[in-house]
């Protein structure tokens, strides 16, 4: 019955993945919840910790559909639950994808809060998963990972006065770049080279480095570029509103070098 329960938040989460509202993920949720009656962790701990997992992934949906915290804070309860089964040393790789989506889950609740706490929190979950998530095992999933660490850098550098968490996230996306080519996949090589180019362009107004400010411009506008000929117009248009900031900030800079 509980496995049932579980296949059937599967299916679910799916369906709830590929429409637009909630209901579907709801269900989900209440699915794995009841499989948790049964797939108790003292009779099936790996399989307890797999419902959690998958429980922490359609609340993250949930959560990043929704404006509140809820279901976000539910996720990262859920990931955390997991990660007492799903050790390190018992299954690695599970343990670090764990690690990954507790990180985008607590970067999630970051972007939402004022604070910096959750994103500290995400980067250590981030680096965590890269310590088994590693370039010469899963080379697109360590990419994956150094993506979403940058992200969470940057966001973090954006809040404080420094310039470190800016330094640290071009360093992530650049690691990125090395395995997320052009030529192998070119809407995610777009993607984390317009990111790489939005930390370079605050980078660039802390330290008033013109060279910065080109690379962050020309970065952007070749992201856009790709992603609005790959018809990701979301994405393109991300980079998009970035653009005039980015030739102000060169402008004003090559008008002091004068």
């Amino acid at each position: 019955w509980a496995m049932t329960q579980m296949n059937l938040g599967n299916a679910l989460q799916t369906l709830g993945q590929r429409e637009s509202g909630t209901a579907r993920l709801e269900q989900a949720v209440a699915a794995y919840r009841a499989a948790l009656e049964e797939m108790t962790r003292d009779r099936v701990p790996l399989q307890w910790a797999t419902v959690q997992m998958n429980l922490g992934t359609a609340l993250l949906t949930l959560g990043e559909r929704e404006s509140g915290t809820a279901r976000l804070e539910q996720a990262v309860a859920a990931y955390r639950a997991a990660l007492e089964e799903r050790t390190r040393d018992r299954v690695p790789l599970q343990w670090a994808i764990t690690q990954m989506n507790l990180g985008n889950a607590l970067a999630t609740l970051g972007q939402r809060e004022s604070g910096t706490a959750r994103l500290e929190q995400a980067v250590a979950a981030y680096r965590a998963a890269l310590e088994e998530r590693t370039r010469d095992r899963v080379p697109l999933d360590w990419a994956m990972t150094q993506m979403n660490l940058g992200n969470a850098l940057q966001t973090l550098g954006q809040r404080e006065s420094g310039t470190a968490r800016l330094e640290q996230a071009v360093a992530a996306y650049r690691a990125a770049l090395e395995e997320w080519t052009r030529e192998r996949v070119p809407l995610d090589w777009a993607s984390a080279l317009g990111n790489q180019g939005l930390a370079l362009r605050v980078l660039a107004d802390r330290t008033r480095d013109l060279g910065q400010a080109r690379q962050a411009l020309d970065q952007l506008r070749l992201a856009e570029a790709v992603l609005r000929e790959g018809g990701h117009a979301p994405w393109a248009a991300t980079f998009a509103k970035a653009i005039p900031a980015a030739e102000a900030l060169v402008a004003a800079l090559a008008d002091g070098k004068k």
